[in-house]
């Protein structure tokens, strides 16, 4: 990977996180980040299930500040996300994944509708509401069931959140 490929992914990374645009991932994104979710499936912020999505995108964003925001001034900037979460990502993105797993199981929580697992079709909505292109959203969620059961677990999205969060560095 040349190096103008390696920055736009960073970029791309960082702009997912940054779900106000406001140049800096702060605890207000991963809040943004729940409320789209639960207003995407109808799910009220005071319910058991809207508890945990909060819970853990406070936990998600407690993880993220913890790896990254160097100066501690509670917002992670575009330079601190690369020094810090990317190399981290890079170095050991199945631990990125574990912080994420709070947030990613309350989220596979809200969108599984009948019980039986979340379907690609509603992993397309969150990926949408969380500021994914809609022709990208179902291709994505598609491939997200790696067994092809028409469910997406919560190790395939753990696995391939590390996946998506593992941005090699480029080539030297």
């Amino acid at each position: 990977m040349d190096s103008a490929e390696y920055e736009r992914k960073i970029a791309a990374r960082f702009a997912t996180f940054d779900q106000d645009g406001s140049g800096y991932i702060d605890r207000e994104d991963f809040s943004a980040a729940a409320k789209a979710v639960l207003a995407e499936f109808g799910t009220t912020a005071r319910s058991d299930k809207g508890q945990t999505v909060f819970a853990g995108a406070e936990a998600f964003w407690q993880g993220m500040a913890g790896i990254a925001d160097v100066d501690g001034d509670q917002r992670v900037s575009r330079e601190e996300f690369i020094t810090g979460a990317a190399k981290r990502l890079r170095d050991n993105p199945d631990r990125f994944a574990e912080i994420a797993r709070p947030f990613l199981r309350a989220v596979i929580a809200v969108a599984d509708e009948d019980g039986a697992g979340a379907t690609p079709a509603a992993a397309a909505r969150v990926l949408r509401v969380l500021g994914t292109a809609p022709e990208l959203a179902a291709r994505v969620a598609a491939a997200l069931d790696t067994d092809g059961d028409g469910r997406i677990s919560e190790e395939e999205i753990l696995t391939a959140f590390a996946s998506y969060c593992g941005v090699e560095a480029p080539d030297a």
